[in-house]
């Protein structure tokens, strides 16, 4: 499907929505066409929310964002998001609705919505405030220790949208490089959107079968389109724009610039390939250099 397609066929105002990615292969064209078909009432949630959804929010998509960390990384703060939760109330008279975790906490959340669990045990809360800020942090008692454990509810959302090197037809889905929690987003999700640098022939994904982190049986749409983690990176594609990430400081600071940022790099264009032609020195600016990994033996 087109990006635009696969955007309007399943995500919806309302719905609770992943863009998976750590740093690496974050889906910022997704995040970019769901600005532009103007949803709202989201619920966003991600380990890292960064620059994307600080984005999204400012663009009035999210009713509540349920995360572990908050922050432009290696830059400083994430300053729509600060707003739309210190400030005065924004529209209907209310500010974003936060739900917080540890890292681990999202990652249980997932992996037991994945496992189709109720909640997920773990030891991270002994001695933090966490529980006290967020009641859906519970407890419960080890049936074989006797030991007390804190719990999270399960996470699983309508959409997931997660970013990756290729796949095939199908939505066999490969990924190298840093991973987040892509594969069990992508299994507790009831949809998943799947946005690759390249398409590939299914056997391309039979040849390197144990790169395959997400199989096409719990894909919806397999969307094309290289670029679509900018300013984050593919690796083996495309670095890492570090200079967007500290100039996102001050646009994100001044609201009056977050505003004409968004109206000419996401509502000023149609699609990616638009925004990528306002930015005409990426591909040389980012390129990276071949590095190949060696091939390994699949024979019997």
């Amino acid at each position: 499907m087109s990006m635009r397609d696969a955007i309007g066929a399943f995500v919806h105002d309302g719905d609770t929505l992943v863009i998976e990615g750590f740093t690496h292969l974050i889906c910022f064209a997704a995040g970019h066409e769901i600005i532009r078909q103007g949803r709202r009432e989201l619920v966003l949630c991600r380990l890292t929310p960064d620059l994307i959804y600080d984005q999204m929010i400012a663009a009035g998509c999210a009713r509540k964002l349920v995360f572990s960390w908050a922050g432009n990384p290696g830059a400083g703060s994430l300053h729509a998001f600060r707003r739309a939760i210190e400030g005065p109330a924004g529209d209907g008279g209310r500010r974003l609705e936060i739900e917080e975790y540890s890292h681990f906490g999202m990652v249980a959340r997932l992996a037991a919505g994945a496992a189709r669990l109720p909640f997920w045990p773990l030891r991270d809360y002994a001695g933090t405030d966490l529980p006290a800020a967020n009641p859906r942090i519970s407890t419960v008692t080890c049936p074989y220790t006797g030991e007390r454990l804190a719990t999270v509810p399960a996470l699983n959302p309508d959409v997931t949208i997660i970013h990756a090197q290729r796949a095939d037809a199908q939505g066999n889905t490969q990924i190298w490089g840093l991973l987040g929690v892509q594969k069990e987003a992508a299994f507790a999700s009831r949809h998943v959107i799947v946005v690759v640098e390249e398409v590939v022939d299914e056997r391309v994904i039979r040849a390197d079968p144990n790169r395959t982190l997400v199989p096409g049986i719990i894909v919806d749409a397999v969307v094309h389109e290289p670029w679509g983690a900018h300013p984050s990176y593919a690796h083996g594609y495309y670095d890492r724009d570090n200079d967007f990430y500290v100039s996102w400081e001050a646009i994100s600071r001044d609201p009056a610039r977050l505003g004409q940022y968004l109206d000419r790099f996401v509502l000023g264009v149609p699609d990616r390939s638009a925004y990528l032609a306002l930015l005409p020195d990426l591909r040389t600016r980012l390129r990276v250099s071949d590095r190949i990994c060696a091939g390994v033996n699949y024979g019997y």
